[in-house]
Formats: structure tokens, C-alpha cells, sequence
């Protein structure tokens, strides 16, 4: 399995070579095509993200001591947010998860792409990602 670090340098290097905007959207948004189906049972208030601009639903468990998560999106982009942090996170172990440095997500330039909505919402989302793996400790 790939540590929290080389998942990040592949993610930066996949954006370094989308040089416009519209490609960089695109490629968030096929990645979240790329998610497995979120279980039918989850869609609940517990698990809806709150602060989010769509409506965002997160499952978190943990295997063999990593965390695993699962996500959906009634948005596109916000899926496709999503992906990202589950393609970083997800299969990694609870502290990891906690002293992980994401400043991959400035390198690709998400902090521009999104607007303040979004950016809550994104943010909000690793909060509770990291608060999972907090609660698995």
C-alpha cells in the first residue's frame, strides 16, 4: 500500500500535467465517477456532512486497523472532492491520518478553484474524515 505521501505526489503530478481549469474540474469530476457505490442504508442524517453547499454523505470504518471511507455527493465536483481525500485517506491507519500533512491540496491549486462554499464544505469534510480516525484510536 502506498503511504499518505506518495498518494499526494502522484495526485500533484496527475494536475501538473492539466494546465487549464476546466481539465483540472473534469479530472475531480471523473475521479468521483470512479467511487464504488455508497450503500443505500447510509444516506441518513448521521452520516450527511454538515457545512456543505450540497449534500455530502461519509461512512467510516475501520479494517485490519485502517479506516475506510465511503462517500457520495448529490454534486458532481463535490464527489468528486470527495474521491480525492478518499483516494489520499482511505486504507491508511488512524494516526497516519491525524499527523498527515495535506498540503498537497494547495500544490494542486484547489484553494483557487473552489469558492468559499465549497471550500467550507471541502474543509468540513476532512474534519470529519480526521475525526473518524480520531474516534478509532
Amino acid at each position: 500500500m502506498n503511504s499518505i505521501v506518495d498518494i499526494q505526489e502522484e495526485l500533484v503530478s496527475a494536475f501538473e500535467l492539466l494546465e487549464d481549469p476546466t481539465d483540472k474540474y473534469n479530472y475531480i469530476i471523473e475521479l468521483g465517477s470512479r467511487l464504488p457505490p455508497f450503500p443505500s442504508a447510509f444516506y441518513t442524517d448521521a452520516h450527511l456532512i454538515k457545512g456543505c453547499q450540497s449534500k455530502v454523505w461519509l461512512s467510516a470504518s475501520q479494517e485490519d486497523g485502517s479506516m475506510v471511507y465511503l462517500a457520495d455527493s448529490e454534486s458532481l465536483l463535490v464527489k468528486g472532492l470527495a474521491a480525492i481525500m478518499i483516494k489520499v485517506l482511505s486504507r491508511q491507519k488512524p494516526q497516519d491520518i491525524l499527523k498527515a500533512d495535506l498540503s498537497f491540496i494547495e500544490r494542486i491549486g484547489l484553494n483557487n478553484m473552489l469558492s468559499m462554499n465549497r471550500a467550507n464544505g471541502f474543509a468540513s469534510l476532512i474534519q470529519n474524515m480526521q475525526r473518524a480516525a480520531q474516534s478509532a484510536l
